[in-house]
């Protein structure tokens, strides 16, 4: 995931705001290349075209119901163990949570290497890296281990009824 800070609103075809701070859609084409939380005060931006405004739709409509499905196009990428750890992720259902050693046991894989798996996701809410934690609490996410993202994950856990 593109570090937030390395972000800023002009790297993006829309900037929106949502409860727990702005989120960027990048696109490429008629597909989602990249959604990335960006630090709290970074200025909005309306959706520039077709597909960032379904994505801004579909993300809002998440927000009103944290079951909803995320029937977006997305840009192939990662490597072949990214997919496998992702679709592990993707498979976790909203309000629960998997640490990073139960997906690493279920992938024969380190818990650090599914961190970091977790931290290269393109497409965080669509793939919930969210709902992975840490065996003794919240763990990090979006590559960071404390501040502002740690609030996010909390939030979006709590959003969802995690426990």
């Amino acid at each position: 995931m593109r570090t937030p800070s390395s972000s800023s609103c002009i790297d993006f075809d829309a900037v929106i705001a949502l409860p727990f701070g702005p989120f960027g859609i990048r696109c490429a084409g008629d597909a989602i290349e990249e959604l990335v939380f960006l630090r709290p005060g970074t200025p909005l931006r309306a959706p520039a075209n077709d597909t960032t405004r379904l994505a801004a739709d579909a993300l809002r409509a998440w927000i009103d119901d944290a079951r909803h499905p995320f029937p977006l196009p997305l840009v192939a990428r990662g490597t072949p163990f990214q997919h496998r750890v992702w679709d592990e992720i993707s498979a976790i259902p909203a309000g629960q949570t998997r640490s990073y050693g139960d997906l690493s046991r279920r992938l024969g894989s380190a818990a650090r290497a599914v961190g970091q798996a977790c931290g290269a996701n393109p497409y965080p809410l669509v793939v919930p890296c969210h709902r992975v934690t840490s065996a003794r609490g919240l763990g990090g996410f979006a590559n960071a281990s404390d501040g502002w993202l740690l609030d996010v994950k909390r939030w979006l856990l709590n959003h969802e009824g995690a426990v």
